[in-house]
This record gives structure tokens, sequence and C-alpha cells, in this order.
């Protein structure tokens, strides 16, 4: 028997139920964004562009009000030495934050660690290069620390460096006998302390090497941050740490390398501080852990984790600068300088808190 001849196969009942079903194609409606979503979504994918705007819209008003001198290459290379000091510290404070946490104890660390160098340079008779290496190992010991207490110990990080600032604090002024070393002794037995204190004239200009390391800090991070598999777990970490363990990345272990890298560059810092201010002084940079956090916060680093380049800090460092010298210039008291970058932070928060909304 030919095909053309067969009997017609009966439809089953499931087949029966398809032929009266909706033949017609998915179509996908365009969804139409307003103006102000589109931005918050730009913003979203690139966080550093508020911190570059406010930045560039800072220095042209400025200069508007305070006139030429403001444009000057010494003014100009004045802020920045300025802000050198805080702004390693808001690199140091950066690693930290990306991972959702917070490090109260920066500045505490820097101190204490100028202190144990000039402590073991000068009164000790240490050479003064290995009296830096110590110091350094004594950031990464104190930033292990807090590591150890907030991975293992599984305390909040926040209570973990109030504690520990408090106790930097204290060993501060027990080693320093609250006493400063002056600057004459350091040039007599340990002039290698000042070295990033010492300038570079360039026309108008004088860039101290501490600028210098600074810029070199926060270009080291970048890489680090942007080009290894650590960088990438330091992002996941703080995105989502439950999501990055399940993963298969190692949290407490990259937490704790974390902090400890931390304390490294807070340490350096100590070393930088002691050119910038010219002594060993246990009181000094009181408010410099504050200032950290309030230069990560206007860099655009959310203080949630996972999202910020490393080069807003340094960004949100300069504008802090440019708003001081700027402010001081025009004849605005210091009180209102810091009125004024008090309310900067509060709307750079409530920036963030709307970017973030696009993930939510």
């Amino acid at each position: 028997m030919s095909d053309d001849t067969r009997t017609p196969r009966k439809q089953q009942e499931f087949e029966q139920g398809l032929g009266h079903s909706d033949k017609s194609i998915a179509a996908f409606t365009p969804h139409n964004r307003s103006f102000l979503q589109s931005t918050q979504h730009l913003l979203h994918g690139h966080p550093t562009m508020i911190p570059v705007i406010v930045l560039i819209l800072s220095i042209i008003i400025f200069g508007a009000l305070a006139g030429p001198k403001f444009f000057s290459p010494f003014n100009l290379s004045l802020i920045v030495q300025q802000v050198s000091i805080i702004g390693i510290l808001a690199a140091a404070q950066s690693l930290v934050i990306l991972t959702a946490g917070i490090d109260l104890s920066v500045g505490a660390i820097m101190v204490l660690m100028s202190v144990i160098m000039g402590q073991l340079a000068v009164t000790m008779g240490v050479p003064t290069p290995l009296a830096i290496l110590i110091g350094f190992g004594g950031g990464a010991l104190a930033g292990g620390m807090n590591g150890f207490l907030v991975t293992r110990i599984k305390l909040p990080p926040f209570i973990v460096t109030l504690g520990s600032w408090n106790i930097f604090f204290a060993l501060n002024l027990w080693l320093s006998n609250a006493q400063s070393i002056r600057s004459q002794t350091l040039d007599e037995v340990a002039p290698l302390l000042k070295l990033f204190g010492e300038t570079i004239a360039i026309g108008g200009a004088r860039i101290t090497y501490g600028s210098i390391l600074m810029l070199a800090i926060f270009a080291v991070l970048w890489f680090i941050l942007n080009h290894t598999a650590w960088g990438r777990h330091v992002y996941a970490i703080g995105d989502d740490k439950e999501s990055a363990e399940l993963s298969g990345i190692r949290t407490n272990r990259t937490l704790i390398s974390v902090y400890i890298l931390a304390g490294v560059v807070c340490a350096i810092g100590g070393w930088a501080s002691i050119g910038r201010v010219g002594s060993v002084s246990p009181q000094s940079f009181q408010e410099a852990n504050l200032q950290s956090i309030t230069a990560v916060v206007i860099g655009g680093i959310s203080l949630f984790g996972g999202r910020g380049s490393i080069a807003g800090p340094l960004i949100g460092a300069l504008i802090v600068g440019v708003f001081n010298s700027g402010l001081r210039m025009v004849g605005v008291d210091v009180l209102w300088q810091l009125f004024a970058i008090g309310w900067l932070t509060i709307i750079a928060v409530a920036i963030d808190q709307w970017i973030r909304k696009v993930s939510s």
C-alpha cells in the first residue's frame, strides 16, 4: 500500500489542545528609560565619574573665586602635598571598605609605626633601614590582628577596629612617653626617616617625595585590584561574601590578607608622615581615620562594598584639598570649611544609595 492511501493517524489529546494554542511569536516591549534612570545606570557602571566631575567643577569654581593665584604651580603642588598622607591612608581604607568592612584604626596604626621607627632608629640605635622594615612588619602584624578578629572570632569590623584604635593609640603614647622626636635630632641620627619630606622644584611647583609615593601606591593597588585574581576576589567578597564562598574563594584568607596589606600601607604612610611633619609626633593626625573615610566616600567607593575604583579615593582626597585651599583663599573660616566637607560627605553617601538601587 502506498503512503498516500494510509489512514490518517488519530491525534492524541495533548496534540488536540495544542491546535487551539496561540501561535504568535513572542515579542518584548522595549523599556524606555528616563534621563535620570539612564544617568543612574551610567553612574552605576562608572562610579568614579561623579568625583571626577566634582573635582573639575570645584577647580573651576574656586579658580574663578580666588583668581590666578589658585592656579599657580606652587598652590596646586601644595594641595597635593597637603593630601598626601590622607591619600595614603585612604588607599589602605579602600581595601577594607571594598570588602564591605571598615577600619577605624588606620590613623592609629600609621602614627604607632612612625613612633616605632623613630624610637628604634633614634633611641635604641637600630640602623634606620632596619627600623623602617620593622615598622612595616609591625603594620602587617597590626592589620593581621584586625583581620584575625574579624574572620576567626567573627566580630564586626567596626567594633574590632574601634577597639584596636584605642589599643594602638595607648601603645603609641606608652612607647613615646607622649614626647616627640625633634627634627634636629632626626637630621643628626636618622635623616632617612625624613626622606619623603624632601622636595623637587619644577618651575614654581614644589613636589615632595611623599606626593610621588602616594601616586605610586595608588598605581600599584590599581594594578593589583584590576589585573590579579586576588583583586577580583576582594570585589567578590564585598559584593556577596556567601556567593564568593560558594564559588570556591577562600574568603577568610583573602580578608586577612586585605587587613595585612592595609596595615603595611599604613606603615608606609607612617614613614611618609615623619617627612611631612618633620618630626616623630605621637599626637599628629588625630583626625586621620575620619578623613580617610571621607576621601573614600567622596571618591565613589561604596560603603557597602564590592563597587568602586581605587582611583576614586585619590580623587576624593584631592577634592578635599581643593575645597580647603579654595575656601581658605576666599577668606572662609576653618569652621565653615569643615561644614562644607561634612555636607559633601553626606551628599556623596546619598548619591551612592541612589546609584545602588539599580542593582536592587
